[in-house]
Protein backbone atom coordinates (compact mmCIF):
# COMPACT_ATOMS: atom_id res chain seq x y z
CA UNK A 1 0.00 0.00 0.00
CA UNK A 2 1.58 3.56 -1.00
CA UNK A 3 1.83 5.82 2.33
CA UNK A 4 1.73 9.38 2.30
CA UNK A 5 5.33 9.30 1.35
CA UNK A 6 4.85 8.01 -1.94
CA UNK A 7 1.70 10.47 -2.62
CA UNK A 8 3.83 13.26 -1.62
CA UNK A 9 6.05 12.33 -4.36
CA UNK A 10 3.90 11.75 -6.87
CA UNK A 11 2.48 15.10 -6.70
CA UNK A 12 6.42 16.29 -6.58
CA UNK A 13 6.44 14.22 -10.12
CA UNK A 14 3.33 15.72 -11.53
CA UNK A 15 4.34 19.46 -10.72
CA UNK A 16 7.97 18.61 -12.19
CA UNK A 17 6.73 17.18 -15.60
CA UNK A 18 3.86 20.13 -15.90
CA UNK A 19 6.77 22.78 -15.40
CA UNK A 20 9.23 21.11 -18.29
CA UNK A 21 5.84 22.30 -20.63
CA UNK A 22 5.26 25.11 -18.79
CA UNK A 23 8.64 26.91 -18.85
CA UNK A 24 7.48 26.75 -22.78
CA UNK A 25 5.61 29.69 -21.80
CA UNK A 26 1.66 30.64 -21.67
CA UNK A 27 1.53 30.97 -25.49
CA UNK A 28 2.62 27.52 -26.20
CA UNK A 29 0.20 26.14 -23.64
CA UNK A 30 -2.76 28.08 -25.33
CA UNK A 31 -2.41 27.14 -29.05
CA UNK A 32 -0.69 23.00 -28.56
CA UNK A 33 -3.85 20.48 -27.75
CA UNK A 34 -0.92 18.06 -26.43
CA UNK A 35 0.65 20.63 -23.89
CA UNK A 36 -2.94 20.88 -22.22
CA UNK A 37 -3.63 17.47 -22.26
CA UNK A 38 -0.34 16.71 -20.94
CA UNK A 39 -1.23 19.40 -18.32
CA UNK A 40 -4.83 18.31 -17.39
CA UNK A 41 -3.46 14.72 -17.25
CA UNK A 42 -0.95 16.09 -14.07
CA UNK A 43 -3.27 18.15 -12.24
CA UNK A 44 -5.43 15.01 -12.41
CA UNK A 45 -2.50 13.05 -10.89
CA UNK A 46 -1.65 15.53 -8.45
CA UNK A 47 -5.57 15.22 -7.30
CA UNK A 48 -5.94 12.04 -7.01
CA UNK A 49 -2.76 11.82 -5.06
CA UNK A 50 -4.45 14.45 -2.75
CA UNK A 51 -7.53 12.11 -2.41
CA UNK A 52 -5.21 9.66 -1.12
CA UNK A 53 -2.95 11.41 1.52
CA UNK A 54 -4.00 10.16 4.98
CA UNK A 55 -6.55 12.47 7.09
CA UNK A 56 -3.61 12.64 9.41
CA UNK A 57 -1.47 14.24 7.09
CA UNK A 58 -4.70 16.95 5.89
CA UNK A 59 -5.30 17.69 9.50
CA UNK A 60 -1.70 18.30 10.46
CA UNK A 61 -1.30 20.31 7.12
CA UNK A 62 -4.69 22.15 7.32
CA UNK A 63 -2.87 24.85 5.42
CA UNK A 64 -2.26 23.16 2.23
CA UNK A 65 -4.91 23.37 -0.13
CA UNK A 66 -6.22 19.70 -0.52
CA UNK A 67 -9.55 20.17 -0.92
CA UNK A 68 -9.35 22.55 -3.47
CA UNK A 69 -7.05 20.30 -5.47
CA UNK A 70 -9.55 17.09 -5.51
CA UNK A 71 -12.27 19.70 -6.46
CA UNK A 72 -10.24 20.94 -9.28
CA UNK A 73 -9.51 16.85 -10.28
CA UNK A 74 -12.84 16.12 -10.39
CA UNK A 75 -14.03 18.99 -12.39
CA UNK A 76 -11.12 18.22 -15.37
CA UNK A 77 -12.10 14.78 -15.03
CA UNK A 78 -15.37 15.24 -15.28
CA UNK A 79 -16.21 18.25 -16.97
CA UNK A 80 -14.12 17.38 -20.55
CA UNK A 81 -15.05 19.98 -23.10
CA UNK A 82 -16.13 22.12 -20.39
CA UNK A 83 -12.87 22.69 -18.75
CA UNK A 84 -11.27 26.28 -19.21
CA UNK A 85 -7.65 26.74 -20.20
CA UNK A 86 -7.32 30.16 -18.28
CA UNK A 87 -8.21 28.32 -15.15
CA UNK A 88 -5.84 25.80 -15.94
CA UNK A 89 -3.29 28.23 -16.62
CA UNK A 90 -3.99 30.53 -13.71
CA UNK A 91 -3.39 26.96 -11.82
CA UNK A 92 -0.26 26.53 -13.26
CA UNK A 93 1.24 29.85 -13.12
CA UNK A 94 -0.39 30.73 -9.53
CA UNK A 95 -1.46 27.62 -7.66
CA UNK A 96 1.78 25.30 -8.47
CA UNK A 97 4.97 26.65 -7.21
CA UNK A 98 2.75 26.90 -3.54
CA UNK A 99 1.58 23.99 -3.67
CA UNK A 100 5.23 22.48 -4.57
CA UNK A 101 7.07 24.40 -1.80
CA UNK A 102 4.46 22.98 0.99
CA UNK A 103 4.99 19.73 -0.39
CA UNK A 104 8.68 19.78 -0.24
CA UNK A 105 8.43 21.40 3.42
CA UNK A 106 6.31 18.46 4.38
CA UNK A 107 8.70 16.05 2.72
CA UNK A 108 11.36 17.57 4.29
CA UNK A 109 9.64 17.76 7.90
CA UNK A 110 8.79 13.92 7.68
CA UNK A 111 12.44 13.51 7.39
CA UNK A 112 13.85 15.00 10.28
CA UNK A 113 11.33 12.77 12.06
Amino acid sequence: MRGDRERLLDILEAIEKIEKYAARGRHVFEQDELVQIWTIHHLEIIGEATRSLSPELRTRHSGGPWTKIVGMRNVLAHRYFGIDPEAVWTVIDQDLPALKREVEAILREAEKA
